[in-house]
């Protein structure tokens, strides 16, 4: 199957993205909470999903957690307690770009976490989302799938591309020898994680724009399809001419020259 092309990609997201405005309505109105968790590979494009979901929706209400590496004092809490701090209030919308699976993926894949520290946490695991789900949360789980060929690719796309650097990390050069390894991580994970009340869902993310596509129609399927009409907002004319704007004190920067 060819690559999608831009112009036919934003012709697809366009009505998808409409969609999830209304879902937002949705969810601020009935006081939902909804946790999307974005899990694969390095490169795979959890990012790029991401900001495809989050473009038009309300910062306010719509959060995105991409935890850094734990401090000293919460690599001392219990395990799931700095991202259960980030989970939605009523009305709001968290997407994980990772979540505490880096304990099943690079922590095990890395030597981060002990054999032991892995086996309690895919044994807790499933009893914590089942806490989720019995106090009302929507738990979704996407796992972004990747070849390696289209991984190196994008690996060397990011090292040569100033703007894609900051994505590329020692971490990230390792993970390339140790391909199949996460492999077998990902299986065990899902051996022990994929449960009927949180179960995976796994998207071909190989063309990064159709797995967007794929990912966010398979969300919105799983949602209820419950049309919320926007508040209409009276919009009258002005009193009198437009005004312009007028400075005293500082003057704006001069503006770029085409």
């Amino acid at each position: 199957m060819s690559k999608l092309k831009r112009k036919d990609y934003e012709a697809l997201l366009q009505p998808l993205q409409t969609e999830l405005a209304n879902m937002a309505r949705w969810v601020q109105h009935t006081g939902q909470r909804v946790v999307v968790v974005f899990e694969g590979r390095d490169t795979a494009g959890k990012g790029g999903a991401i900001n495809a979901i989050r473009e038009h929706l309300n910062p306010r209400q719509c959060h995105v957690v991409a935890l850094p590496k734990p401090t000293d004092r919460e690599a001392g809490q219990w395990y799931f307690q700095r991202y259960a701090a980030q989970l939605p209030g009523a009305g709001e919308i968290v997407l994980f770009d990772r979540s505490w699976y880096n304990r099943a993926g690079v922590e095990k894949v890395m030597g981060f976490a002990s054999d032991a520290q892995v086996e309690a946490f895919l044994h807790a695991t499933p009893q914590f989302e089942q806490q989720l789900v019995d106090d009302g949360i929507l738990l979704f789980k996407y796992w972004l799938c990747c070849d390696q060929e289209q991984q190196e690719k994008r690996f060397a796309e990011r090292l040569v591309d100033p703007l894609k650097g900051w994505k590329l990390s020692p971490i990230d050069l390792e993970a390339r020898k140790r391909y199949r390894d996460y492999t077998r991580a990902r299986e065990d994970m899902l051996k022990a994680t994929h449960t009927r009340h949180a179960p995976w869902t796994l998207v071909d993310f190989n063309d990064q724009k159709r797995g967007r596509l794929a990912l966010i129609r398979d969300l919105l399927d799983r949602l209820p399809d419950t049309a919320i009409d926007a508040p209409k907002i009276e919009f009258p004319k002005l009193a009198g001419k437009p005004a312009k704007e007028r400075y005293g004190v500082l003057k704006p920067i001069p503006v770029a020259k085409a």
